[in-house]
């Protein structure tokens, strides 16, 4: 499996990163057991998770995903073997929220002692807040570095005006730098990131992780009529039931034909085949959804490919 720089962190991934957000929630913990063991097998062992998955669900209170993975962890060993991406700052409810020093510091511990490890290799701020300055959310960020928790920093749903402050504070007063960010990115939702966020990331070489890069399954196909709305996710996709939707699951449909693939894979490989982006992330919930997940790794679409699904979405 190739991998790819995430910014200048000094890691390096594989072009496609598991979302864990399923781990405990669609995924019972003997499933996500099952799909972490097979993850490796595949060589995808970037996973990406956060301290309030899946606090959505009645009686879960948050950090059942990187509960999942830290019993995984307990039980198979090799914490080398995987590079986990884990979040703060989204409302934990009784754990609090933000992006306060104080705050920080006892989200990573809590997610430290969830994910069975002593530290997390990439530690992300779930979510802006505008309310904390830069410097002082930053300087939290330094010292888990220099404690040899966290081994590099990354941002999610910045905007690209906060990203560029962000940058620039580190820049200013020397301290860690935001690696990566985490936006609302795929073939369908495309207004988010293209423009002025993605030439701020391809200039300042800040990695890209896209989530919801199968638009929460409606790019699989599988979500073609509201007779199909069926599922945990199906409420997440209604919305994209129209004109628009449709033109693009032609072009997937058209393109996927070409090359032998699922449009799942082919929507994957549109976004790993974009400049700016380090590895999408994509959900599986059983062990033959990760196999179609792991194919679009394989794919290598060619410029005639990707124009005809940017102007189908465009």
């Amino acid at each position: 499996m190739q991998t790819r720089p995430l910014g200048r962190s000094g890691l390096t991934v594989p072009p496609l990163c598991f979302g864990g957000n399923v781990f405990g929630w669609t995924a019972d913990t003997a499933m996500s057991h099952r799909l972490l063991d097979a993850l490796l097998e595949a060589g995808l062992n970037f996973i990406d998770t956060a301290d309030v998955y899946s606090i959505w669900i009645p009686g879960h209170v948050g950090g059942e995903s990187e509960t999942a993975i830290g019993e995984w962890l307990k039980a198979r060993g090799g914490r080398n073997r995987v590079i986990i991406a884990t979040k703060c700052g989204m409302d934990m409810k009784a754990g609090g929220k933000g992006l306060s020093a104080a705050h920080i510091r006892s989200a990573v511990d809590a997610s430290l002692k969830r994910l069975n490890t002593d530290y997390i290799d990439l530690y992300q701020a779930h979510t802006d807040d505008p309310s904390v300055p830069l410097e002082e959310t930053l300087g939290a960020f330094a010292d888990l570095i220099k404690a040899g928790k966290v081994r590099a920093i990354g941002a999610s749903n910045y905007s690209a005006e906060r990203l560029a402050e962000a940058l620039k504070v580190s820049a200013r007063h020397r301290l860690p730098r935001y690696e990566s960010l985490q936006p609302h990115y795929n073939l369908y939702e495309r207004s988010k990131f293209e423009g002025p966020t993605e030439a701020l990331c391809l200039r300042e070489h800040v990695g890209v992780i896209p989530y919801f890069g199968l638009a929460g399954g409606f790019l699989t196909g599988k979500y073609r009529s509201k007779d199909d709305l069926k599922g945990a996710r199906a409420g997440m996709v209604e919305s994209m039931l129209n004109p628009r939707g449709l033109k693009i699951l032609a072009a997937l449909d058209e393109v996927s034909e070409q090359i032998g693939a699922t449009p799942a894979q082919t929507a994957l490989a549109w976004l790993m085949a974009k400049p700016a982006i380090t590895a999408p992330i994509a959900s599986a919930t059983n062990l033959d959804q990760l196999k179609d997940l792991a194919a679009a790794t394989r794919l290598q679409l060619t410029a005639r490919a990707v124009a005809a699904l940017d102007s189908a979405g465009g």
